[in-house]
């Protein structure tokens, strides 16, 4: 199996699109630790590694200028398979929503009866747009829901600041790319990605409802949503392609949506639905009731420690993933309220398999055997939402049962309908039932399942319709930016050196494998903050034992992609001297990336590591590796402020590749060579820092 990490602590990606967006800009953040596309530092112009543990996601484009196919292929890969059609999807959704059906009803028999009669069973809604052109169904849409609104208002409250966006030709604020959204609702007068509480999209042909680029659009809006939004834990949004409505439902497993229905035929379910946008709170609307906004603004989350309660006020945001499927890593600085010093605290989020080891016991149990340079633990557990875990299969899809939808794969251009998955009896996919073929941008008959990158969890398979995963919350006690946010040569080696420390006394005292040494995972505190250790690791996620007794659930090639060592790309099992290896890889990345601590840059030559496949990957390493004189070469590439680490560097290379050859056989004196080497650099480089 196959993982690939997309979460990230402190990164940004840049790309290019030749379609109707130009500079596809994606955020990557990392984990715990500080920026990535979305930092805690402001990221760096220039994008950071791939990483993530799961399937491929968007995050997974790394420091490159990006082709929108190339997007669009890594979307289809993080979306997996998507169920469409599924029963109980309104009322999952709408369910709690207190009197929506009892006052859409009556909504509707007004609309029946009102002067000028505005719905007929008969034709359907008078003054719908026969040819259903964009503008003009959005000037009919916000005169229906502002109708709507105004009949409900007599038996219901709904929220007055809550509207029907009309800007389908504006590019809308506060995106990683330059995107536009056809309609929605919107949560104020201000047009912003962090205003947007469901998503719509609009399309003339009602065919459409079925194509591969309706739904893609819409995904890619969705990703805007929870980039922007630091407590959305699922996204809303509706299509309604000529008169052909679907409502859908993103979250951290995949995308779902309810079954299509006509609003001229079943203008009812319209009528009930546009109410349920309306009316819903918060909560019901995908936002993380456990974290508290007050009325001045201060943010904060709730936890129980030593069975004492405490409040945790959020400074800032450190980074949040740019991915809708997947870990989704978010994380703040923070510190307890009543702590006179404020001693920084880091927050972290993720959306975890069940199977793998809560990352909170691993850090527990480093910090009571006296781990050094390993983030200390403060507190962790499962994110409650109304006195339950969080998770997708209960807490945000409520149980629905995604075996009696109907399933998707994408295929090349074409999402195939699963042969092997029921659909909703009675219930079509869509309201032609006329058979006509398809463009490649529309549904395909059924075919071979899409190739793709497995998730880490063994207990599932693919695209498994139960797969869940559980909103986990840790707190640790070190804070920290990346380290290629270093202001100095030394600086940045002497990190190393101490995260090289770190890991050792990870392995040695507990016998964990960190498992994804990366730039995002190593940081550094030059504010001489003595609560903080001056250098650390972070992120356990993909922790394994080095001797596990049984499977934890996380077999398989994990790691960042830039860093992943040679031997993990071609199967290996893991080890230390891979994830020493990693180091290497990890200076190398920095030295060619990074120009001092606030410049960057995307260097086309690494571009192409997002699409390799694990073998090319590997071998396109070997060849970096193997010689010399040409390694000697590509250092000549090293950013100006890490030229001085150029011979540094190759001399690291023969100390993990002897002879250029990758090693054999374990040992662990690669530990000290290693430190001694960088330290000696760090030795003669002091006076050129000064």
């Amino acid at each position: 199996m196959c993982v690939m990490r997309k979460d990230y602590f402190g990164y940004t990606e840049n790309g290019k699109s030749h379609h109707d967006y130009r500079g596809l800009h994606i955020n990557i953040l990392t984990i715990i630790s500080p920026t990535a596309a979305t930092p805690s530092t402001p990221p760096p112009s220039s994008p950071p590694p791939t990483t993530t543990t799961t399937t491929t996601t968007t995050l997974v484009l790394l420091d490159s200028i990006e082709d929108w196919d190339d997007t669009d292929a890594v979307l289809k890969k993080e979306l997996g398979s998507i169920y469409t059609d599924v029963p109980g999807f309104d009322e999952a959704y709408f369910g709690a929503v207190e009197g929506l059906k009892e006052v859409a009803a009556v909504v509707f028999d007004k609309l029946m009866e009102h002067d000028g009669l505005l719905y007929d069973d008969k034709i359907g809604w008078h003054g719908w747009p026969e040819n259903a052109e964009k503008q003009r169904v959005l000037e009919w849409l916000t005169a229906a829901v502002g109708k709507i609104r105004s009949l409900a208002a007599e038996n219901f409250s709904t929220n007055c600041s809550r509207y029907i966006l009309r800007r389908p030709h504006q590019l809308i604020s506060g995106s990683t790319a330059p995107r536009k959204l056809d309609t929605g609702f919107v949560g104020s007068n201000q047009v912003h990605w962090s205003n947007m509480l469901v998503l719509g999209k609009l399309e003339q042909n009602s065919e459409m409802d079925t194509a591969l680029r309706t739904w893609l659009d819409l995904g890619r809006c969705a990703r805007e949503v929870f980039t922007s939004q630091d407590s959305r834990r699922f996204v809303l949004g509706f299509t309604l392609c000529g008169s052909i409505m679907r409502l859908w439902s993103f979250d951290r497993v995949g995308a779902i949506s309810s079954t299509a229905f006509n609003i001229n035929k079943d203008g009812s379910r319209f009528v009930l639905s546009m109410l349920g946008f309306l009316r819903m709170d918060l909560k019901d609307l995908g936002y993380d009731p456990s974290i508290i906004t007050t009325s001045n603004g201060t943010r904060f989350i709730q936890i129980m420690r030593d069975g004492k309660p405490e409040r945790l006020i959020i400074e800032k945001l450190i980074r949040r993933s740019a991915c809708i499927v997947g870990r989704a890593t978010t994380c703040w600085k923070a510190h307890r309220e009543g702590d006179k010093s404020e001693a920084s605290l880091v927050i972290k989020d993720s959306w975890q398999y069940p199977e793998r080891k809560d990352e909170g016991l691993l850090l527990r149990e480093a910090t009571d055997k006296e781990v050094v340079n390993v983030a200390r633990y403060y507190y962790h557990g499962t994110v409650q939402v109304q006195d339950k875990d969080d998770d997708t299969q209960g807490a945000v899809r409520r149980g629905l049962d995604l075996k009696q939808g109907r399933r998707y794969r994408w295929n090349s251009n074409f999402a195939t309908l699963d042969p092997t998955a029921k659909s909703s009896r009675g219930v079509p996919s869509t309201c032609n039932n006329t058979e006509r073929k398809r463009t490649s941008s529309h549904l395909s008959p059924p075919g071979p399942p899409a190739k793709r990158i497995c998730t880490s969890s063994q207990a599932e398979s693919e695209d498994d319709p139960n797969e869940n995963r559980e909103h986990r919350r840790v707190v640790v006690r070190d804070y920290g930016v990346p380290i290629y946010k270093a202001k100095s040569c030394v600086s940045m080696l002497n990190a190393v050196v101490r995260c090289i420390e770190g890991y050792e006394s990870l392995h040695a005292k507990t016998g964990i494998l960190h498992g994804d040494i990366s730039t995002g995972n190593l940081l550094l505190n030059e504010e001489g903050d003595s609560r903080s250790w001056q250098a650390f690791l972070i992120d356990l996620d993909l922790a394994i034992e080095d001797h596990p007794a049984q499977p934890s659930g996380a077999e398989g090639k994990t790691g960042t992609r830039p860093f992943m060592t040679i031997g993990l790309l071609l199967g290996e099992k893991h080890s230390f001297m891979h994830d020493l290896e990693s180091f290497f890889w990890v200076i190398l990345w920095i030295c060619i990336h990074h120009d001092g601590p606030d410049r960057s840059r995307v260097v086309q030559d690494f571009e192409k590591l997002n699409y390799m496949t694990m073998t090319q990957l590997a071998c396109w390493k070997k060849g970096l590796v193997v010689h010399e004189g040409d390694f000697i070469k590509k250092t000549e590439s090293f950013t100006e402020f890490y030229q001085p680490l150029r011979p540094w560097v190759n001399h690291l290379r023969k100390i993990v590749f002897p002879n250029g050859n990758r090693w054999e056989k374990e040992d662990m004196q690669l530990y000290t060579q290693m430190k001694d080497l960088l330290s000696t650099a760090c030795e003669s480089l002091e006076g050129l820092d000064k």
